[in-house]
């Protein structure tokens, strides 16, 4: 008897319109697993996509600079280990080198405002006049902090938008004077809404001058220095020239230097990470549907013990047994797959309209690896009853009729 590849896809599809129940329950066991893949890693690169956007919408030619090293070698030097302070000379010198576009010396804290007899606590930057250049921030009204001495600026401010709502409401608030931790500043501008960065609000901020931040939170040293340079030049050129003159400065290298290309690459292979881990947690269910496919499969073999003798005898081979249980533990997980395809992205969309704030996007590449999985655990899962099917011997077989 020569069975061609068209009768045993044939008879594999009769046992399986005959059992539709049976079918149905198995190829739902991986429709579920290859579903529950595709919604948590649209969550996933949603959320992997956001961060990073939220990262680079300030643009990726950015280094930041940082007082002390993040890496510890060699041993102890005592008082000559002391890290120097990161001061605005240091960041005056680095706006010398040829590559630079814009230089922006950065202290950050938290002190209460007054205004209108209104008081409220929140985050004050102090910044140099380059800052909206460098995070691409826009003035709404008025103007920012002019390019004055960084050691001899006047007290101006800016606010931004939900500052402003919040302490003036429809006032117009340039030329109004505000009280700073007890220092007074003149309202010179309003920045435009940016919304927020990793969870900091830039709309609920305070802008002075970084010498008069210094003097606010009685420091002497700066907390960074972001250094944008041009369009075009080299990032390493950039860090090497940051380096040879900071290191002239202050005798050694005791500053910690970070490009935006850096941070986003570490960023990235951590959301990588955390996406192939809830992939990972997604797959559980498609190796419980492989297992419910094994079980139906061990089942069938024996409810079907008569079938396979009379096609053994018959003059099939045991090649034909093989492919003919085999190919239908393919086609149940391949029909649970592709129903699980459609959950998904069925899913993943309709979270997205329900919660538009939630971050979803669909990953191709893990869709097309769901369903690959599911083909393969349809396969593996089929290979121990249908050896079993196909090792039956035919005589014996037939007696169980």
């Amino acid at each position: 008897m020569n069975l061609s590849l068209r009768d045993i896809m044939r008879l594999g599809g009769s046992a399986l319109v005959t059992q539709p129940l049976r079918s149905f329950l198995t190829a739902l066991g991986i429709a579920i697993g290859v579903a529950a893949v595709v919604l948590l890693t649209s969550i996933g690169a949603g959320v992997n996509r956001f961060v990073l956007e939220e990262f680079s919408q300030f643009g990726t030619n950015i280094i930041g600079i940082n007082p002390g090293r993040t890496t510890t070698h060699g041993t102890s030097i005592g008082i000559f280990g002391n890290t120097r302070p990161l001061t605005l000379d240091d960041a005056a010198a680095l706006r010398r080198i040829p590559q630079v576009d814009a230089m922006v010396p950065v202290v950050q804290g938290n002190a209460e405002i007054e205004a209108l007899g209104k008081q409220r606590r929140t985050t004050v930057y102090g910044a140099g006049y380059q800052m909206p250049q460098a995070l691409r921030f826009e003035v709404a009204s008025g103007r920012f902090l002019p390019p004055d001495d960084p050691r001899a600026a006047r007290p101006f401010a800016v606010l931004g938008s939900t500052l402003q709502r919040e302490l003036f409401g429809d006032t117009n608030p340039l030329g109004e004077h505000i009280r700073v931790g007890g220092y007074r500043f003149q309202v010179i501008g309003t920045m435009q809404s940016k919304g927020q960065l990793l969870g900091i609000d830039l709309d609920d901020s305070l802008f002075i001058p970084t010498a008069r931040a210094l003097e606010l939170f009685n420091r002497d040293s700066l907390m960074e220095v972001d250094v944008i340079y041009k369009e075009g030049a080299s990032a390493d050129e950039v860090v090497a020239a940051v380096k040879r003159i900071l290191t002239a400065r202050h005798g050694r290298e005791d500053f910690t230097i970070t490009t935006q290309q850096q941070m986003m690459d570490v960023l990235s292979s951590v959301l990588d990470v955390l996406t192939f881990a809830v992939a990972a947690l997604g797959g559980i269910s498609l190796l419980v549907g492989g297992v419910g496919i094994l079980t139906i499969m061990i089942i069938g073999v024996t409810e079907r013990t008569g079938e396979v003798g009379l096609l053994r005898a018959l003059g099939a081979y045991r090649s034909h047994v093989l492919l003919l249980f085999l190919g239908e533990a393919m086609v149940l997980s391949a029909a649970g797959g592709l129903a699980g395809l459609v959950i998904g992205v069925g899913g993943a969309q309709l979270l997205h309209l329900a919660v538009p704030a939630l971050p979803v996007h669909v990953s191709w590449l893990y869709v097309a690896a769901a369903e690959t999985v599911a083909v393969i655990i349809g396969l593996a899962a089929g290979i121990y009853p249908a050896r079993r099917a196909a090792r039956l011997d035919p005589v014996e077989a037939l007696r169980t009729e």
